[in-house]
């Protein structure tokens, strides 16, 4: 009872201190009877130094390599020189909370990331926090940044094409889901654009007439450019682009093209800014692959695109360099090969009895003054599938997109390529290349021969139709029609200025011209007899429209 209670006993006498002692005893042999208790072995060291982004930790024998690590300022990092001695850390956020003394914890566990549905549409950084002012993710799965490749047994060969919405690459350069096909070139020639084409290029048309590029049926934007080529419907591939030591700015431009003319729903941007420590740059590129491979272990498609891998070296240096491991090549550390080739080795196609999920991978790097032959360049060729070459002579030219025919391939599409564009880009590919090899001929003197002089001039028409506007990727029906104007010579008599013009008339009025061709193509990515016969009538009659009224306007 309590002392103030008016059924109390005032005369009561106070309990002993024997008495208390004994009531607080039994309590105690009560809660200890209640429990279990078990051993928990915790491995914990000391900060020996700190700085640049690293940190060397002692009394952590028992860590291994990649494992997660937590100080005791709450800032995690992943160890990456082990000894008995030393542990060499690299810090996945700021050192200034970290000094010289603080315990470190090791987790027994690598670093995850959370991955599903909750992360399309956000930008993120490489730990999954939100970037973009939007709330907290709550993603029902995690998943390690470092997987193992699929085994060869697991994977199945790759046979759907992924289209970039791009001529110059889906005609002669054809790209498959599950390929992984490097974008290499110069400083500022347009390698970002390639990637954010293809991302825009897997939006679809929504029930409204509004596709998710933000363009209207009649291939009008909401600013009233034409831009009607752009969207692929219902291509179902999540994209994720993972920014690595970028700009805020450079990657701003990229999330805001894909928000004003893709479908940002689809997409996963991941960023790691310059000034981010060094470690949360390195893991980026694993980390935006793991958020991809969860889409294809649950047999979806996806895209990621890693901007770029040039930089990831660079950065992978420094943290080898801070951390004394011994230099090689050009100061990379020995490993850098297998640095980037156990990323990209996880792109691939699953078997069907896994799902049938597919994972395209569009690395990036930089070249100096166009050398392919460069450490960084010659790795990521031999790891990948195939290279995009972007040339600075082209790009300053204003062919755009930039593309070097001739040192560009791709080993694996060529097979998935779609029947609509296979039969007209053989001889397209073979006509091209005579026009680049007799037009380096050309420049020495006047070409008398009429022969050359008509190659020459339907080589020129065929580099006009290559050319693209960035930000509007075409869809199938439409570079097929193009190519076949071009096989058939309807462009040869025209003006070579006027053949974008042409160009873009065409693919502007194809879908109200021959909409039941349109939309067979789209849909079944063949070119049947019939189709051609109607594409053909449909550029003819449009190629007829603009002489008349260029006569007339010269009248």
């Amino acid at each position: 009872m309590r002392p103030d209670d008016p059924a109390a006993d005032p005369d009561a006498p106070a309990p002993t201190p024997d008495a208390a002692l004994r009531s607080w005893l039994r309590k105690a042999r009560a809660q200890a009877a209640e429990l279990s208790p078990r051993a928990r072995l915790s491995h914990v060291g000391r900060v020996l130094r700190v700085g640049d982004g690293v940190a060397q930790v002692e009394n952590l024998p028992r860590c291994r390599l990649n494992e997660r690590l937590i100080f005791e300022s709450g800032v995690e990092g992943v160890a990456l020189t082990v000894s008995e001695r030393l542990t060499g850390v690299a810090l996945l956020g700021p050192d200034a909370g970290v000094r010289a003394g603080d315990a470190v914890r090791a987790s027994g566990d690598i670093v995850r990331v959370p991955v599903g549905e909750a992360l399309l549409g956000r930008v993120i950084d490489p730990l999954g926090r939100p970037l973009d002012g939007g709330p907290a993710l709550r993603a029902a799965a995690s998943l390690p940044v470092e997987r193992p490749a699929p085994r060869i047994m697991d994977r199945a060969p790759v046979t759907q094409p992924l289209l970039t919405g791009l001529t110059v690459i889906d005609a002669m350069i054809p790209l498959g889901r599950g390929q992984r096909e490097l974008i290499i070139g110069d400083r500022k020639t347009g390698k970002t654009s390639i990637a954010v084409d293809t991302i825009i290029n897997q939006s679809g048309i929504n029930q409204s007439g509004i596709n998710q590029s933000g363009f209207n049926q009649s291939g009008l934007d909401r600013s009233g450019i034409d831009r009607s080529g752009a969207g692929q419907a219902g291509s179902g591939v999540i994209c994720v682009y993972c920014a690595i030591g970028q700009k805020a700015s450079s990657t701003a431009r990229v999330i805001d093209a894909v928000r004003r003319h893709g479908d940002p729903g689809n997409c996963i941007f991941v960023f790691a800014p310059p000034e981010a420590a060094p470690g949360l740059q390195w893991i980026a590129p694993y980390a935006a692959c793991a958020m991809a491979e969860h889409f294809r272990d649950n047999g979806r498609d996806a895209l990621v695109v890693f901007d770029d891998l040039t930089r990831h070296a660079i950065v992978y240096r420094e943290l080898s360099l801070l951390l004394r491991r011994p230099p090689g090549r050009e100061a990379y550390p020995g490993d850098v090969f297998h640095l980037h080739a156990r990323l990209l080795e996880r792109a691939a196609r699953l078997s069907p009895a896994l799902g049938g999920g597919s994972l395209t991978a569009l690395p990036i790097a930089e070249t100096q003054a166009g050398n392919l032959t460069a450490y960084i360049p010659t790795n990521l060729v031999s790891i990948t599938d195939g290279q995009i070459y972007l040339e600075p002579t082209l790009f300053n030219e204003g062919q755009k997109p930039a593309v070097n025919v001739g040192l560009s391939v791709s080993r694996v599409g060529g097979k998935t390529q779609a029947p609509a564009l296979r039969s007209l880009a053989e001889r397209l590919k073979l006509e091209y290349a005579q026009y680049l090899e007799l037009e380096s001929f050309s420049r020495f003197g006047a070409v008398s021969d009429e022969r050359a002089a008509a190659r020459l001039r339907h080589g020129r028409r065929i580099r006009a139709i290559l050319r693209q506007e960035e930000l509007a990727p075409l869809p199938l029906p439409a570079q097929a029609a193009l190519l076949l104007a071009a096989d058939e010579g309807l462009f040869d008599p025209v003006p070579e200025d006027r053949v974008p013009r042409l160009a873009a008339a065409l693919r502007r009025e194809l879908p109200r011209a021959a909409p039941a061709a349109w939309a067979r193509i789209a849909r079944e990515q063949t070119l049947e007899p019939a189709d051609r016969a109607t594409l053909l009538d449909a550029a003819r009659a449009l190629i007829a429209q603009d002489a008349a009224a260029s006569r007339d306007a010269g009248a």
